[in-house]
């Protein structure tokens, strides 16, 4: 009977795999015909029926493939897939088939009986999906925010809203525009699927090695040279692929020992390579979802979000990397060792495929402003250049592993963003949102710094149940407008709120980042979430300056820009060394001394040309004190 039972299990899960690959090679096949010219406008369906169509082949890829390993799954889950799965196609495609008529008929208001049955049965799919994707956490926050039209006329104050019945309510979130298949999901659908497959692409084809050399052939030989090479690493593959925790399974398995090796300890090259990862996501040129959601929120080229993200990412690498460098100085650490370094021959054999890519995806990205073409063209430059290159052509010929890759992570972001749009469709319909940001600003009485304070609260406790995306969106609908409303820039308060969801990937108790570099590094995982939250402190500053300072972002004047990025530059160097306890050209700092050090830091990083002032002059003072008393010796 076991043997039986573990024979049925075998054949559903290489049925299962089959179905997800074709499942996925049909999603990726609409992708592409709906945003690349490869046929005529009108060979291509309406956009609401290919919605529909893409959210139905992803969601039966979410029941089919997660949760991942199910060796010892009984029999009747797994049926209860395939029917979660079937019913998740048949619904959508009808959906699909009859999309004209939902627009036209004012079906999301109310719908007949069966359209009315299929709404609720895609409803309750959302949420499973979600729970799968997620976990409970954020499934529980969607169906709460899903079902509180029900109970907004008899909510108090600012969450009163409009009521709904459960027909109404079920067809406004699975046939209006505004939920399911609202602005998460229309932006995975029409632009992001390409960067996300690329990203896969890219990582099947080595990208992760490639970086590690590169960055080991030019920092390999320099003091802590380990360390800088994870950081340096890390953060091109995260730009490009936009994943903290691939990130670090990819490169962190190359970087972590080899920081070992080199001596720094556990929890510190964990917390390194935790760091240097989620910083790629908030790194151009792709970053993560949630800036290609960000882009379509302000009504704005992705290219300008580009442009406003690269300062302050730049200056949070530039502080992991004197850090660093710091670190090495105090405990007198070496670089790497010879015969780890690559020759500067094999680097460049490797690096065509990948430097070809990037710089076609750039270019199309920000000199054509061909948003949506961008990653198809870099993805086939790094498909035909891997065909012909004999170096790369056994992965690329791996095909079916590929495309499952791709799939299971466009069905993960799809399945958490559909949910997603519950949250934002119950705000919508129920007038709610808007609501809340006016209350937000008035119950601040006009002050900024208490309305950061709500905000950065609010980002970081979200953070720590809901995925970036999931996060970014939510309070891109409550939080963003009442910054906005305070006289806020809209980009640096985007930015803001994006920022301190980033921060519980690196802040205990969750510190999902610092949690999976420690089970790689074999370390502490909250002495890991310690060392790489003090790592990352940059991350907690600059948003609250960038948004005081939109220079910092690169909205200003050229010399304004200047100004700000030169006083921003000299506080990393000051809050790097009070950090690390080393002040180049000095030695060690005592307790007191980095405290002042520190102090001086935040003074210069503040926009204001006094505070700038003050701070050059408590450095000064302490170099010259430290200087002429001599190193500490604590």
């Amino acid at each position: 009977m076991q043997t039986e039972t573990a024979s049925d299990t075998g054949a559903m899960m290489r049925l299962s795999r089959i179905v997800v690959i074709v499942l996925s090679v049909i999603g990726i096949a609409m992708a592409m015909v709906q945003s690349l010219p490869l046929v005529s406008p009108g060979m291509r369906p309406i956009t609401s029926a290919y919605y529909y169509a893409l959210l139905g082949t992803f969601l039966a890829v979410v029941f089919l493939k997660m949760p991942g390993n199910r060796d010892k799954r009984p029999l009747t889950l797994w049926i209860a897939d395939w029917i979660m799965a079937i019913l998740a196609l048949v619904i959508c495609f009808y959906f699909a088939s009859i999309a004209r008529k939902i627009m036209t008929a004012g079906w999301s208001y109310s719908a007949p009986f069966w359209p009315t049955v299929s709404a609720s049965i895609l409803f309750v799919l959302s949420i499973e999906a979600v729970r799968r994707c997620a976990g409970w956490i954020l499934a529980i926050v969607c169906a709460v925010f899903g079902l509180y039209p029900m109970v907004a006329d008899s909510m108090p104050g600012v969450l009163w809203g409009n009521q709904f019945n459960w027909a109404s309510l079920v067809a406004g979130h699975a046939m209006g525009t505004e939920s399911i298949i609202g602005i998460p999901f229309r932006v995975v659908a029409d632009l992001l699927i390409g960067y996300i497959i690329f990203g896969v692409v890219l990582a099947m084809l080595g990208g992760g090695e490639f970086f590690m050399a590169l960055a080991l052939k030019l920092l390999g030989r320099t003091r802590g040279g380990p360390a800088k090479v994870a950081i340096v690493a890390s953060s091109l593959f995260g730009s490009l692929s936009g994943s903290v925790v691939s990130n670090i399974i990819t490169t962190g398995t190359f970087t972590i020992p080899s920081m070992k090796k080199a001596g720094y300890s556990p929890q510190y090259a964990s917390a390194v390579e935790a760091c240097a990862s989620t910083g790629g996501t908030l790194m151009p040129p792709i970053m993560g979802a949630a800036a290609f959601l960000m882009a379509t929120f302000l009504a704005v080229p992705y290219g300008d979000v580009i442009a406003a993200a690269i300062i302050p990412s730049l200056l949070f690498y530039a502080a992991l990397l004197l850090q660093a460098d710091c670190y090495a100085a105090k405990n007198n650490l070496q670089g790497a060792e010879e015969d780890e370094i690559p020759t500067g021959l094999s680097v460049l054999r490797q690096s065509w495929i990948f430097v070809l890519a990037l710089a076609v995806l750039i270019y199309v990205l920000l000199v054509l402003r061909l948003e949506s073409y961008a990653p198809w063209y870099a993805t086939g430059i790094l498909i035909v250049g891997s065909l012909i290159d004999p170096l790369y052509r056994p992965r690329v010929l791996a095909v079916t592993r590929i495309i499952e890759e791709s799939g299971a992570a466009l069905a993960q972001l799809i399945g958490i963003l559909a949910g997603v749009g519950l949250v934002v469709g119950a705000l919508s319909i129920t007038g709610v949102g808007s609501a809340f940001a006016r209350e937000l600003v008035q119950y601040a009485h006009g002050n900024v710094y208490l309305l950061l304070f709500y905000g950065a609260l609010t980002s970081f406790v979200l953070g720590m149940g809901m995925t970036v995306s999931a996060c970014y969106v939510f309070l891109a609908i409550i939080l963003a407008p009442a910054l906005v409303q305070a006289g806020l820039n809209p980009m640096a308060s985007h930015l803001y709120i994006l920022y301190w969801g980033m921060l519980s990937y690196i802040t205990p108790p969750v510190a999902l980042a610092a949690i999976t570099a420690a089970s790689v590094g074999k370390a502490d995982a909250m002495k890991t979430g310690f060392t790489a939250m003090r790592l990352g402190v940059i991350l907690f500053i600059l948003p609250v300056f960038f948004v005081l300072e939109p220079a910092l972002i690169g909205q200003a004047p050229a010399p304004q820009v200047a100004l700000a990025l030169l006083t921003a530059g000299f506080s990393v160097l000051l809050l790097s060394a009070g950090l690390s306890g080393w002040l180049y050209f000095s030695g060690r700092l005592n307790m007191v001394e980095r405290a002042v050090v520190i102090v001086a830091a935040l003074l210069s990083l503040y926009p204001e040309p006094l505070t700038d002032i003050a701070g050059v002059v408590v450095a000064a003072g302490v170099f010259a004190l430290h200087r002429l008393r001599g190193p500490a010796t604590a």
